[in-house]
């Protein structure tokens, strides 16, 4: 057995080597991160930076499996970041390292082609388990959102359709008109001008509807999984 088959900390085998390129502006914990990556088989950090415009080359350059990109970055906006890397290097799989973040940022990072989302402060077995799995092709959500009504929703926004449960809620006409600009994409601020409304408004909205779908049952999740089944293109 090579040393790229030989089974990693999460109890993963590993048959391709997954090369990453790692953004992040604070220093002790990019440089931490970088040489525990390194350590372990089956994972190759093709660079480790703070410099933006370094990184986007190297990732254009050596188009890695995988790009960690920190959501608080000080000097660059993270989300515009995703969306560039996702633009300009599809195959590159971008996940999103950070506190965990606003529902509606979460679903930002996902139009903008985030892959994945893992906290920094995650064990070492479950941040390379997220590696592994963005690597092999798998959307991977923060773990405190994993089967929540609200990721079932934010995937469905995102691809475009309607969801059942949601048709259900009791929401005001307000509130549907933010959802359905949600789904379309924009922002809290072009919904606030498309609406006429202050963008506190619009964040209040979204903050009301979230309380409204976390009411719901794991049963309504479950209708709106077989729902999104049934209505995916064959």
């Amino acid at each position: 057995m090579t040393r790229n088959e030989r089974r990693t900390a999460g109890g993963v085998s590993m048959h391709k080597t997954i090369s990453i390129v790692l953004i992040d502006d604070n220093r002790m914990l990019r440089e931490g991160l970088a040489t525990l990556i390194r350590e372990q088989p089956g994972f190759k950090v093709l660079a480790a930076s703070a410099n933006i415009i370094e990184a986007l080359q190297k990732v254009r350059d050596a188009k890695p499996r995988v790009v960690l990109v920190d959501f608080g970055l000080e000097n660059h906006d993270s989300l515009r970041l995703t969306a560039t890397l996702h633009r300009e290097v599809p195959e590159a799989k971008v996940i999103v390292m950070g506190l965990l973040p606003l529902h509606e940022d979460i679903a930002d990072f996902v139009r903008a082609g985030a892959s994945g989302f893992v906290m920094k402060d995650a064990s070492l077995g479950e941040f390379l388990g997220t590696i592994r799995q963005v690597a092999d092709g798998t959307d991977v959500l923060p773990t405190q959102l994993t089967g929540s009504l609200f990721s079932q929703i934010t995937r469905r926004a995102v691809e475009g359709g309607k969801s059942p449960v949601l048709e259900s809620v009791k929401l005001t006409q307000r509130e549907r008109q933010v959802v359905e600009l949600v789904g379309e994409g924009l922002s809290n601020k072009e919904i606030a001008a498309r609406l006429h409304v202050a963008i506190h408004t619009v964040k209040s909205h979204v903050h009301n509807v979230l309380e409204k779908l976390a009411l719901h049952t794991r049963l309504e999740v479950a209708a709106f999984t077989r729902g999104r089944r049934n209505t995916s293109p064959r």
